[in-house]
């Protein structure tokens, strides 16, 4: 199960206190008190981890050790060790002390959120001239304390959307290394699967259903996720009834959730186009051009169709390096 959206609080580690002790050394008999060790500190890193949020579910409260106590013979307190969190890839931290948003964009990106206290300092460090034999000591400074909302919105190069049971997750495993479940019934897409193509992180989006932005079916759950990928791949069953029907529903709840989502580079693929017959996938690819668009017959059992999607997602690669517009390359 993935967790993607939870509240924690974190509690950075307090400075150790300063030591105020002498020597008892004869003829030595100054402060020798030493400072206390910094308080931990908190981070955020990103990892590829989907469902690293789940640590989160029932671990609320989250503290960073104190630093160590001051000692005599000036030995200062051990600093303590700082805390590093890991979060996915894709995660809105949202300071909700400070209203301040952080957001993890990519493996090994590591911030900062609360600061450990800086140990206090001993009486050796209060000597002077005129007070050779200083009782002064200080505190531990403490350390901070935030509470944080973590929000994950995935990131991904190329987002697989359309009905459940449409081949989404059989192509995912046939292009990457990822082991989606694959059955031939509703919903076998629970959760979102990712799967790296070379450079690209392609995401096997949960199917959607009519009414989805209203929370029906997975609802807006998923809906959330298409939003934060840059390429749209949309599949259409080659055994729908209606497949510009089913091209307009999924249409229409990326438009009832964002309007935005429409303006996405986006790819319409027939796929199981194996199961029927080439006089079929011929008509279903004229009705779509009667409407302005294109259609791509694939079957994840024809190595040709895959080299067209293979050519496709090589062209985005290139593209991902640049600003430029990416090109529709995939010959009828």
């Amino acid at each position: 199960m993935i967790i993607d959206d939870v509240v924690i609080k974190l509690k950075a580690g307090d400075g150790g206190k300063g030591m105020a002790v002498f020597s008892r050394t004869k003829g030595l008999k100054g402060p020798t008190g030493g400072n206390g060790g910094n308080g931990g500190s908190i981070f955020f890193e990103g990892i590829s981890d989907l469902t690293a949020l789940r640590q989160f579910r029932f671990r609320k409260d989250i503290k960073a050790d104190r630093g160590e106590n001051g000692k005599s013979s000036l030995n200062d307190g051990h600093n303590a060790e700082d805390l590093t969190l890991f979060v996915p890839v894709g995660t809105v931290c949202k300071n909700l002390t400070t209203q301040k948003e952080i957001e993890i964009t990519k493996v090994g990106q590591r911030e900062l959120v609360a600061k450990g206290g800086r140990g206090g300092r001993g009486n050796f460090l209060f000597r002077s001239s005129t007070n050779t034999s200083p009782t002064q000591f200080e505190e531990g400074k403490d350390g901070q304390f935030f509470e944080f909302q973590l929000q994950l919105k995935m990131i991904a190069d190329v987002g697989f959307i359309g009905f459940p049971n449409v081949g989404k997750s059989s192509l995912l495993n046939e292009l990457t290394a990822s082991k989606s479940k694959v059955a031939n019934y509703t919903f076998t897409t629970l959760e979102p699967n990712l799967g790296a193509y070379y450079d690209l992180i392609l995401a096997d989006i949960p199917g959607l259903i009519e009414g989805a932005s209203l929370g029906k079916g997975l609802g807006i759950k998923f809906l959330k996720h298409i939003e934060r990928t840059k390429v749209l791949f949309h599949f259409i069953s080659a055994d729908s009834e209606n497949h510009f029907l089913d091209y307009q529903k999924v249409r229409q709840e990326l438009k009832a959730y964002n309007e935005v989502l429409l303006e996405k580079p986006e790819y319409i693929f027939l796929s199981k186009s194996d199961i029927v017959a080439k006089e079929k996938i011929a008509e279903i690819v004229d009705d779509f051009k009667k409407q302005n668009k294109e259609i791509i017959p694939i079957s994840i059992i024809d190595l040709a169709s895959l080299e067209k999607i293979k050519k496709l997602l090589n062209q985005i690669a290139k593209e991902k390096q640049t600003p430029l517009f990416i090109e529709n390359i995939v010959d009828n």
